[in-house]
C-alpha cells in the first residue's frame, strides 16, 4: 500500500515497505519543508512528482551510487579534461543550475518534474545549506552543471545538464574527486541511466545503501561545501580509478 504523510509530523514509514511496482513508490502528501526533505534524505526517500499530481515520495530498490572505488574515468575523458577551457565551481548559481535543469529537461520531452514547487524547496534547503549546485562555464556562460543535497558523507544527486557537450561529465567527474577526497563515500544517483554507467555507476541493495547513509561511520570535512572553483586533478587518481 501507499502511506498518507501527515500534514503536521515529519515521519515517513519503514522504506522496506515501498513498492516493488512502480519500484520504490512509499507515499504521497506531506509538504516539502526544509525540514520534512532533510528527514527524508536521511532515510533514503526523495520525492519525484508531476506538477499536477500530489507530492509523491520514493525510495527504490536497488539504488544506483558511484563509490571512490567505482569512479571511472576514461583516457580520453582525461585528455579532455587536460585540453577544456571549462572552469568548474561549487555552490556559486545553484538558481540557475536547478532552472537550468527544469528547462533543458522539459525541452527534451523528459516531464516537469523540476517545478516551480521544487524550485522553491529546494532553493529553502540550499539556504539552509543541505542542496548544493557544480556548475560548468565556458567565458563565464553557464554551460553545464548539477544540484543535490548532501546527507554527510552522501551527495544526493538530483538532476544535471549541459549545453556543451560533456560539460556535465565534467561536472560529476570533477565534484566526485574533491567529494571523495574530503571523505565523501558515495554519490547516489537514484537510478541507473548510460549516461553515469560510464562513469562507474552500479546499483546496490537499499539496505546496503541506508548503511551509507549513517553518520556515525566515517568523519566528512565540514568546510568542504565553501564557495569555489573546482581544479580538476587529472594528474593523480583516486584510489587506482582512472583507467
Amino acid at each position: 500500500m501507499v502511506f498518507q504523510l501527515s500534514a503536521a509530523a515529519h515521519q515517513f514509514p519503514s522504506v522496506q515497505l515501498a513498492l516493488s511496482e512502480p519500484n520504490g513508490l512509499l507515499a504521497f502528501g506531506g509538504d516539502l519543508s526544509v525540514e520534512r526533505l532533510i528527514a527524508a534524505y536521511e532515510r533514503g526517500i526523495f520525492p519525484w512528482y508531476a506538477e499536477q499530481d500530489p507530492i509523491l515520495w520514493w525510495s527504490p530498490n536497488p539504488r544506483t551510487i558511484i563509490t571512490p572505488q567505482s569512479l571511472h574515468v576514461s583516457r580520453s575523458m582525461r585528455r579532455l579534461l587536460r585540453k577544456s577551457n571549462l572552469e568548474v565551481t561549487l555552490n556559486h548559481a545553484f538558481s540557475d543550475v536547478i532552472n537550468a535543469c527544469a528547462n533543458v529537461h522539459e525541452a527534451a520531452g523528459r516531464g516537469v518534474w523540476i517545478h516551480p514547487e521544487m524550485i522553491s524547496a529546494y532553493l529553502q534547503l540550499h539556504e539552509h545549506g543541505r542542496a548544493h549546485s557544480v556548475e560548468v562555464w565556458q567565458e563565464k556562460k553557464l554551460v553545464g552543471g548539477m544540484y543535490g543535497v548532501s546527507v554527510g558523507h552522501v551527495f544526493c544527486a538530483e538532476s544535471m545538464f549541459h549545453t556543451v557537450t560533456n560539460a556535465s561529465k565534467i561536472a560529476l567527474i570533477t565534484f566526485a574527486q574533491h567529494f571523495f577526497s574530503a571523505g565523501g563515500r558515495c554519490i547516489d544517483v537514484q537510478i541507473s541511466n548510460s549516461h553515469t554507467e560510464t562513469l562507474g555507476a552500479h546499483n546496490i541493495a537499499r539496505e546496503q545503501y541506508l548503511r551509507f547513509l549513517n553518520p556515525s561511520s566515517s568523519r566528512f570535512c565540514s568546510d568542504f561545501w565553501t564557495v569555489r572553483r573546482l581544479k580538476a586533478p587529472i594528474n593523480e587518481c583516486i584510489s587506482g580509478i582512472c583507467r
